[in-house]
């Protein structure tokens, strides 16, 4: 055998050992975030009580440049209508004034993902915290888990052994649009999440402009469903906790709340379709004898009609899903923090990395906004 070949046999071996050899390593090393891994605490609270909140994007309106915060910046629109990618702010070091700003462009632009955050994430609970309560009072989650001793933070967490996520698991598709714990009375406005770890691939987020889907519908029906309201429900979610999935835990009892179908944004003025399958369950005040019969030959069973609710929520579900003019898709990269206003976007997450056996560990800080404000004169007490 000659020198060449032995050196190449040799170079190969030494190949195939490398990977096996890095894996060890990798498994030996103490994972960094450790810290903020899922805890579930045996605390309970009570109801939220209302409180009155103030956008920080209202102050930015006065900003000679309301966007100054992005002037030496590098900013990419993910399409026309919902999304900006920025590379070139460090989000830790915003001032008052510049996250002013932030929560007027995320107001605006429903979407903003920041690269190169390494400095935001590794800054810890503590700042979590200080970060988020700037945009409004921090949601306690009342069935996920969170890192230990900080309640305040709702993280998603898979691996190959385990899961605490909110999922439905017979359905043929993980896709589950929703605007997040929208049962609230005060449900969120600019939200932040980023992940700790993420698969190789997959594990993407969808958006999608809930602006744009009421747009694309026609003036006549708007109109009609700017007088609409819906229930928004949290008793599902407690329902799965309850069954010992998702860590267990159940710390404060469910709410329902009635929220208008079409929700105008406090700073823009903007008008957001307010539905998601995830939890909104019927249209307030219909009639039971006001069904959807007419869909349907009148020899038809009963149990085959469906009421004027859920037609019209079917309908706009539907729109939601298919409108793929109005999404844009978050390839998580590390180091990425992702801002979105829930009063006017909504998403999903993909699950399609189980079988890679990754884990995926994301944190969300979640300050909650005002009561959803629909058309003047629209009853929301019931």
């Amino acid at each position: 055998m000659s020198t060449t070949t032995e050196l190449a046999q040799a170079a190969l071996a030494t190949l195939s050992l490398r990977p096996v050899e890095e894996q060890d390593k990798k498994q030996e090393e103490p994972y960094r975030y450790a810290h903020l891994l899922p805890h579930f605490s045996q605390d309970h609270y009570p109801p939220l009580t209302p409180f009155d909140h103030v956008d920080p994007g209202q102050r930015a309106l006065s900003h000679a440049n309301p966007r100054s915060f992005l002037d030496s910046a590098s900013v990419v629109e993910l399409t026309p209508n919902l999304g900006s990618e920025v590379r070139g702010v460090n989000l830790a070091e915003l001032n008052a004034d510049a996250r002013d700003q932030l929560a007027l462009e995320v107001a605006r632009r429903g979407l903003v993902v920041f690269k190169d955050q390494q400095d935001f994430i590794d800054r810890g609970p503590e700042f979590y915290k200080t970060w988020g309560s700037y945009f409004g009072r921090l949601h306690i989650h009342p069935t996920s888990g969170h890192p230990e001793g900080y309640p305040e933070f709702h993280l998603v967490y898979r691996d190959a052994n385990s899961t605490f996520n909110f999922e439905i698991d017979d359905s043929i598709t993980t896709t589950v649009w929703h605007s997040d714990v929208s049962y609230e009375l005060q449900p969120p406005g600019l939200t932040t999440f980023f992940l700790l770890s993420q698969p190789t691939t997959g594990g993407d987020t969808l958006f999608t402009s809930q602006v744009s889907t009421l747009k694309k519908l026609s003036p006549q029906f708007v109109a009609f469903l700017r007088t609409l309201k819906a229930v928004h429900s949290g008793v599902e979610q407690a329902d799965f906790s309850r069954t010992g999935r998702r860590g267990g835990i159940v710390r404060r009892e469910p709410v329902e709340n009635v929220h208008p179908v079409v929700r105008r944004h406090p700073v823009t003025g903007e008008e957001a379709l307010y539905v998601n399958r995830q939890f909104t369950r019927r249209i307030v005040g219909l009639k039971r004898e006001e069904s959807g019969s007419f869909l349907y030959p009148k020899s038809a069973p009963r149990s085959q009609l469906k009421t004027v609710s859920e037609n019209i929520l079917k309908f706009l579900y539907d729109h939601i899903d298919k409108s793929a003019d109005n999404q844009a898709r978050v390839k998580w990269q590390p180091n990425t923090v992702v801002l979105w206003d829930n009063r006017i976007t909504a998403h999903s997450a993909i699950v399609d990395y189980k079988n890679s056996g990754e884990r995926r560990h994301g944190a969300r800080i979640t300050p909650q906004a005002e009561r959803p404000i629909g058309s003047e004169g629209l009853d929301l007490t019931s």
